[in-house]
């Protein structure tokens, strides 16, 4: 099958299964008249695992190291549990601080509700902004948000 209809059968676009192919995810041959690549079952196969690991948020180089275990006959399954296991705390975290980035901007938003907008005149920018308590420490504030 051509690159086109290998990206209708998985629902990805044709350039993403060129860019899993220039990365050495999907290696189809090539049609000796016309030089198309040539996808099989496999590379089909290989898509939707590629597809179902993104959607957990491995990397294209951490797909690439899974792939190249199990093409050697090695399990990758115990490097599955170990990268997801240190990535689900720094995704927490990061969820953490949205949600705090969320906080501050509905207080912004509540405390700019009354207040006219200015224009700059040489001592200030923007009113709203300026108005707004700064930061004293970053780690203060998790602690703040914490409690």
């Amino acid at each position: 099958m051509k690159v086109s209809d290998l990206a209708s059968a998985t629902g990805v676009t044709p350039e993403t299964v060129r860019h899993y192919t220039r990365e050495g995810l999907l290696t189809p041959d090539r049609n000796p008249n016309n030089g198309y690549q040539l996808y099989d079952g496999e590379d089909l196969q290989r898509l939707r695992f590629i597809q179902r690991a993104r959607t957990l948020g491995f990397s294209v180089k951490e797909v690439a190291d899974i792939l190249a275990h199990a093409d050697h006959g090695d399990s990758p399954c115990p490097m599955v549990r170990d990268l997801l296991a240190t990535r689900l705390p720094q995704i927490r975290a990061q969820i953490a601080e949205l949600q705090a980035l969320a906080t501050r901007m509905e207080k912004a938003l509540e405390n700019w509700a009354d207040m006219p907008d200015g224009t700059p005149d040489g001592h200030s920018l923007c009113r709203l902004i300026e108005s707004f308590p700064e930061p004293l420490d970053p780690s203060s504030e998790d602690k703040e948000e914490g409690s």
